[in-house]
């Protein structure tokens, strides 16, 4: 968490956890968490790898703007929702957060894989993952605020005579809009 609000935080404020050494002006960070199995964002109910019921819809697209300044998204599956507050100078800030494992690129040179509709130029949005995780890290902590749409998970395999290698395919599912 210290290093999830240094990082939002980026030379406004300095966090530390209870345990550490009390530095002039460092914010302590609260312990306590409220965890959820599930959130509801917009018209759309969120879930997590944590509540069995809403395994399905725990996996997610999330938005980030790139070191270059572009905007992409990744695919993870949400472990738990949380929220937490912690107490800044002018008042308590209470921030909605998401735990997500992300998928690791289905190439080493970490491009895409797309789908293409008879070997043409015109691809569709189901792009090929592995199957496996990033290691955990503080980058697994997201404002829910990130979380762009649902996908659906599937497995490809793409097989030669000597091996098979399994991917992860990833459909995703447009948001749902209620206008009044």
């Amino acid at each position: 968490m210290v290093a999830f609000y240094n990082a939002s935080y980026i030379e406004m404020y300095k966090f530390r956890k209870p345990a550490d050494e009390i530095i002039q002006d460092s914010i302590t960070i609260r312990v306590k968490i409220n965890q959820f199995g599930r959130c509801r964002i917009g018209s759309e109910v969120f879930g997590s790898a944590m509540s069995v019921r809403h395994t399905k819809s725990s996996y997610v697209l999330a938005k980030f703007i790139t070191s270059d300044g572009e905007v992409d998204s990744y695919p993870g599956q949400i472990q738990y929702f949380f929220k937490h507050t912690v107490d800044l100078p002018n008042g308590q800030m209470e921030h909605n957060l998401a735990y997500i494992r992300w998928y690791r690129p289905a190439s080493t040179s970490e491009s895409r894989y797309y789908f293409y509709i008879d070997d043409e130029d015109e691809s569709c949005n189901v792009e090929l993952w592995k199957s496996e995780f990033y290691d955990e890290s503080r980058n697994c902590i997201i404002p829910v605020h990130n979380i762009l749409c649902r996908f659906i998970p599937s497995k490809y395999r793409i097989s030669t005579r000597s091996n098979a290698i399994e991917y992860l395919a990833i459909n995703p599912i447009n948001h749902k809009l209620q206008i009044r």
